[in-house]
């Protein structure tokens, strides 16, 4: 008889993961520039490198170094220099015509935590760029330091989103929080995704941002806490007053200058600080740098699959079939994921992600829509989602 097989992991994140004291231990510790021996420095913690090191240091052993940094290190790197101030200059100037575009437009531009209105944010800013000045956009991505990064964490075939966001004076700083994708999941949902997704998640994505302006610490560059990223039950617990807390005590600010480049996985709890100068429109360059894997083999046509089936469902519930075959059917069937989208039209407003349409079918299930009511709906929701 073979021996029972043992889970190397948990296959739960539960309330023994959500410790304070736990956090607290897997945080509060030195990063160790001895470790690192092509970082310049290790400041508050954070590692900090030359983008001349880049063309200068053997590039494998560089990656090597970077993904020890950003996995089991302090979880966050600055390249300072690492994109000359005339392309920054040239891009801002695109930029900021874009925005005059938008607002000339009426289109205020919603964030995930401001209110529209209160700063000016560029959604979908690669595309917008490469369309509005595609010179400034080449001449942009063509960054070593960028791609040594990108290629470190997500390996040759990245794929790159960016959003521009400019905090006016006065802007109030962000809630602490972990980034897309489980960042991004609802409270209520996080238990229910198995203790190795939580493990995935950060593997898929890569946080990135370029300073566009010199960002002095009164102007508000985003607000980090090192070694963050370790802490299993991050995504569960970000939230919790005790850990809100305990990063306003305990996070960083660097300082940065125009051209320097912050790198972070996205498991770092983090937060945009706020802008309590007079006369600094901080603007930065946000980049989501994503793993070209995450896509499923088939093309589907999950809408009209929807439109066939919704005719049964409502069947199924008058004939009292369980709330949870209902939902086993939608989430076969609908599209369960709020991203990719169209954030100008379909902006997630009052939450981190705009509805999806399992959502929406579930909504039209509980309210008892008709077949034809469901069909407006879902041509709405689509009409939101399309470039």
């Amino acid at each position: 008889m073979a021996a029972p097989v043992t889970a190397t992991y948990q296959p739960w994140i539960d309330e023994s993961d959500c410790r304070l004291d736990d956090f607290r231990a897997d945080v509060l510790r030195d990063t160790d520039p001895e470790d690192y021996p092509l970082a310049g420095e290790a400041r508050s913690n954070v590692l900090v490198y030359s983008a001349a090191t880049v063309g200068g240091a053997d590039r494998r052993a560089l990656q090597a170094e970077l993904i020890r940094a950003l996995a089991d290190g302090p979880g966050v790197v600055v390249f300072e220099n690492a994109f000359s101030p005339a392309v920054v200059d040239r891009a801002t100037d695109a930029f900021f015509a874009i925005i005059d575009a938008q607002r000339g437009a009426g289109s205020a531009a919603g964030d995930h935590f401001g209110k529209p209105g209160a700063n000016d944010r560029i959604w979908n800013a690669a595309q917008k760029l490469a369309l509005h000045a595609p010179d400034v956009f080449a001449d942009y991505y063509t960054n070593d330091a960028l791609a040594v990064v990108c290629q470190a964490w997500l390996g040759p075939r990245y794929q790159v989103t960016s959003q521009v966001n400019v905090v006016n004076p006065g802007g109030t700083q962000q809630v602490p929080h972990r980034d897309y994708h489980l960042g991004f999941v609802p409270d209520e949902h996080l238990a229910q995704y198995p203790a190795h997704v939580h493990r995935t998640s950060p593997v898929l994505t890569l946080q990135g941002a370029v300073a566009h302006c010199d960002m002095p610490v009164k102007s508000g560059p985003t607000m980090l806490l090192p070694h963050s990223q370790r802490f299993a039950g991050g995504y569960i617990a970000f939230n919790r007053p005790e850990f809100v807390d305990f990063f306003a005590e305990h996070h960083v600010q660097l300082p940065l200058r125009k051209g320097d480049a912050v790198f972070f996985n996205p498991a770092l709890y983090h937060a945009a600080g706020s802008n309590v100068s007079t006369d600094i429109r901080r603007i930065a360059n946000l980049l989501q740098i994503s793993s070209p894997f995450g896509r499923a083999m088939e093309a589907l046509d999950r809408t009209a699959m929807v439109r066939a089936i919704y005719p049964t469902l409502r069947a199924m519930k008058a004939a009292g079939r369980p709330h949870r075959e209902l939902v086993n059917a939608v989430v076969a069937t609908a599209e369960g994921y709020a991203f990719p989208t169209n954030l100008d039209s379909d902006q997630p407003i009052g939450s981190l992600a705009p509805p999806t349409q399992v959502d929406s079918v579930l909504a039209a299930l509980a309210d008892g829509l008709s077949t034809e009511e469901l069909d407006l709906a879902l041509r709405t929701q689509e009409e939101r989602r399309m470039p």
